[in-house]
């Protein structure tokens, strides 16, 4: 039973963290690498493709985290 409270848990902060990456696609890239570059200067188009296709893994993970986690209180 704590298991899949865990799961419920866990697949909801995955989720939540995919969403963020969709619509903040640029933050990571601000904190990791934008401080590198000296004055305006923005991601490459496939490095902000390659995100939000990292937000929708994260969704679907988390989706069947909250699977296994239903299924497991059953």
């Amino acid at each position: 039973m704590f298991g899949g409270i865990i799961f419920l848990i866990f697949g909801l902060s995955i989720i939540a963290f995919g969403i963020y990456t969709r619509k903040n696609p640029t933050f990571g890239w601000r904190m990791n690498e934008g401080w590198k570059v000296k004055g305006d200067s923005e991601p490459s188009d496939s490095y902000i493709d390659s995100i939000k296709f990292t937000g929708i893994i994260a969704i679907s993970v988390g989706a069947l985290m909250i699977i296994l986690g239903i299924l497991m209180l059953l």
